[in-house]
């Protein structure tokens, strides 16, 4: 028999913030951290668009087993919809399909906001990463193709007109849940102006849990390739990531102690005890002197692990 593969890189885990610049497509932006880094494993919460900047927050070794958690935490989009063009693409990069001569005033603007604000439902661009019959829409939307993608509930919790810099421009800022789509939201808004419109830029500044100031510039690491030596380059690199356990700060917590958390480890349910321990929760984490130890869940008294960390 043939001995298992090592594998390539190092069992490195954390979050890395990435502030990503525009024309750097996600997945291309996770395979330079991996390889800056010389991780084992990488993956992203959250793919931006190529023409999109800001916050993709990056998982590194067994962060990306505390993805899920990221993905379905609020986001903020500060996008600026230009009025005139609806685009193929909802935005810059797709040929233009309508046009008007109309443009809105500031005013019937605001008066439509509030229509886009709360529970709404929305249909995603043709060109997304819905699957349509086992296909994604944009494979179609690059054959030609055009599709009937069902329209879907998200959340809108925040929209707010920041400015109108002239009468072809607007810019926004919106707080929204998973699933939402801001290219739609300015495609929608056209349509409902009669003017037609299109994303001209778009930033990603918030990702819950991580803070705006937590966000590094891929030019920041870049810099770093000019350290020879490896070691000392990797521990500058390192000095960028955030603890993995942060990606659930937002969960139910429990702190046990070197005997459980062995016990948690070998994948075994551990009771908890004393007037403070959560009765039932169906998404808790446990930590060890501040390490984070497994995700499960709390029920009969008992945490139960689903997923364990070294």
């Amino acid at each position: 028999m043939s001995k298992p593969r090592k594998p390539k890189g190092r069992p490195v885990s954390g979050w890395l913030i990435l502030d990503k610049p525009v024309d750097f497509g996600s997945t291309e932006a996770v395979s330079k951290i991996k390889w800056l880094f010389d991780a084992q494993k990488a993956g992203h919460a959250g793919t931006l668009d190529p023409l999109a900047s800001g916050m993709l927050p990056i998982a590194l070794g067994d962060a990306t087993k505390t993805v899920p958690y990221v993905m379905d935490g609020r986001k903020i989009y500060e996008f600026t919809v230009t009025w005139g063009e609806e685009r193929s693409t909802d935005d810059l990069e797709g040929d233009a399909t309508q046009s008007s001569d109309a443009r809105p005033t500031e005013e019937q603007i605001r008066a439509l906001l509030p229509r886009y604000t709360g529970v709404i439902s929305q249909v995603p661009p043709q060109f997304s990463a819905i699957k349509i019959a086992g296909e994604r829409a944009y494979d179609l939307a690059r054959d030609g193709e055009t599709v009937e993608i069902p329209s879907r509930e998200v959340e809108v919790f925040r929209l707010t007109l920041v400015g109108c810099p002239d009468a072809n421009r607007a810019e926004f800022e919106v707080e929204c849940g998973k699933g939402t789509y801001v290219r739609s939201l300015a495609r929608d808004f056209g349509r409902e102006l009669g003017c037609f419109g299109h994303i001209s830029s778009l930033r990603r500044s918030f990702v819950a849990p991580f803070a705006e100031e937590t966000m590094v510039p891929l030019a920041d690491l870049k810099a770093l390739e000019a350290i020879e030596d490896k070691q000392e380059r990797l521990a500058a690199l390192d000095a960028f990531l955030i603890d993995t356990g942060e990606a659930l700060s937002g969960l139910p917590h429990v702190a046990v102690t070197d005997e459980q958390a062995h016990r948690l480890r070998m994948g075994n349910p551990i009771l908890l005890r004393g007037r403070n321990a959560p009765v039932a929760e169906a998404d808790a984490f446990a930590t060890c002197t501040g390490k984070l130890v497994a995700i499960g869940e709390i029920g009969e008294g008992e945490f139960r692990p689903r997923r364990v960390f070294a």
